[in-house]
């Protein structure tokens, strides 16, 4: 049995791509209009955990003020209300980072920034257009 055609010896692929640094690790991301399945951003929702818990535990009068729960955790208290904030991003955001579809630009320092009160807002101005 004959090849009528020859197989080359060296293959050469392009995959168009660029490194950026997210988190303080780099992070390899995909042209715009690619999609792939993200993966879900540990820094972000080792962030979201804490904040939902830490509001609980102020709802529930387990902790009367903000500076207390501080002091209990071992953590500065303005460093509790910015965390405290991502308890104010709209469920559907929350959702698309624990589902790891948020997109690159949704970083845990863009969240601690002050975000818009509406949710219409938060995911026009944080979450990847869909088509």
């Amino acid at each position: 049995m004959t090849r009528a055609t020859a197989v080359p010896e060296e293959v050469t692929i392009q995959v168009p791509f660029r490194i950026v640094k997210r988190g303080g690790r780099k992070e390899i991301q995909r042209p715009s209009g690619t999609q792939a399945r993200g993966r879900p951003d540990d820094t972000l929702i080792k962030a979201l955990a804490p904040a939902f818990r830490w509001k609980r535990m102020l709802e529930s009068g387990e902790f009367t003020t903000i500076a207390e729960l501080a002091g209990r955790e071992g953590i500065a208290s303005s460093y509790m209300t910015r965390v405290l904030r991502l308890t104010l991003i709209a469920p559907d955001i929350v959702e698309a980072i624990l589902d790891g579809k948020q997109g690159p630009e949704v970083t845990l320092a863009r969240l601690l920034e002050p975000v818009p009160v509406e949710w219409s807002e938060q995911a026009s101005s944080l979450l990847p257009r869909r088509p």
